[in-house]
């Protein structure tokens, strides 16, 4: 089965005063994968920045591709920058995701998660793997004895570790509490844990770094995630916010998808962005400026069904 989602993206800033002198560093391009495929992807940045084409005209894909860069995990970054006043800035992206079903998460097959953890274990003249690095402490996602405590609860001993990973997506789906503004962009997984609340990004943070604390390897994944409307009426247009999950590495079924905030796979309602080791690989828009005063932001995303027509989807 494959589905096509229409994906919007707004981000808003709205300064108290003119800002003077701007730098931004974004993490907006949406990435093919094995169950993904992406089309029309377009970009909008106003005011337009220095060096981007010419004033009033659409940037078409030959500009955007000179402006994008790779990191280590294969996401497509850019930077721009304004040097000269503004008082808003408005970054809208926009695109197409077909998606087909993944293989689920079977809880059967593999290994027990020790020797998972033990093969991930440094050693010298060991070839290095793909996952080794996201076995690693990161800024947001740091080990601890509390967490590595918490992991116990669901990574039992001699457990598979696909059945740890569903068990411990599911116990943090059930011990903390979906709450909007109770973290910030810093908070760290160890403090989400501690007060039991936050939103998809520290829920995806506490897997992360709970699982290394076992010595397993996770990482974080950034997207986007069709909210289905109520029955009796359509979906508010704007009304998803971006959204963060986990994947936790299987070496029988590879990268396993988990989304504790859902408490389920990801699946043919998640939208793919960019990964990386925790959100500050993949956030995605931030900068320095000079001047400005208090921001106002305003971030609107909309994922629906794509229905046809122009390949910008809704809002075009």
């Amino acid at each position: 089965m494959n589905v096509r989602l229409a994906v919007h993206h707004v981000t808003e800033y709205t300064y108290e005063d003119a800002v003077e002198w701007a730098y931004h560093a974004a993490c907006l391009t949406p990435r093919d994968t094995p169950w993904q495929r992406v089309s029309g992807w377009q970009l909008d940045i106003t005011p337009l920045p220095d060096g981007w084409g010419i004033e009033g005209l659409e940037l078409d894909t030959a500009e955007l591709a000179r402006h994008l860069r790779c990191d280590p995990w294969g996401n497509r970054h850019f930077s721009f920058g304004h040097a000269r006043m503004h008082e808003k800035l408005v970054v809208d992206s926009r695109f197409i995701a077909e998606l087909q079903e993944r293989p689920v998460p079977d809880p059967a097959r593999g290994p027990d998660w020790e020797s998972v953890a033990q093969g991930l274990h440094y050693r010298a003249g060991r070839a290095l793997q793909e996952a080794d690095e996201f076995a690693l402490a990161s800024a947001y996602a740091i080990p601890d004895e509390a967490l590595a405590a918490y992991a116990r609860r669901a990574f039992t001993r001699g457990r598979t570790l696909a059945a740890g990973g569903l068990s411990l997506m599911r116990q943090i789906h059930a011990d903390l509490r979906y709450l909007p503004q109770s973290t910030t962009v810093a908070t760290r997984a160890a403090d989400a844990l501690a007060q039991r609340s936050g939103v998809c990004q520290d829920f995806a943070h506490v897997f992360i770094a709970a699982c290394r604390s076992l010595g397993l390897a996770a990482r974080y994944v950034s997207g986007y995630l069709l909210t289905r409307p109520p029955e009796d009426g359509p979906k508010l247009v704007g009304a998803d916010a971006s959204h963060a999950w986990a994947e936790l590495w299987c070496p029988e079924q590879g990268w396993l998808a988990l989304d504790p905030t859902n408490a389920m796979p990801a699946g043919l309602d998640h939208v793919t962005l960019a990964w990386g080791r925790d959100y500050a690989d993949v956030a995605p828009l931030r900068g320095v400026l000079r001047g400005g005063g208090v921001a106002t932001l305003r971030v609107a995303v909309t994922v629906e069904p794509w229905a046809g027509g122009d390949a910008a989807g809704p809002g075009a």
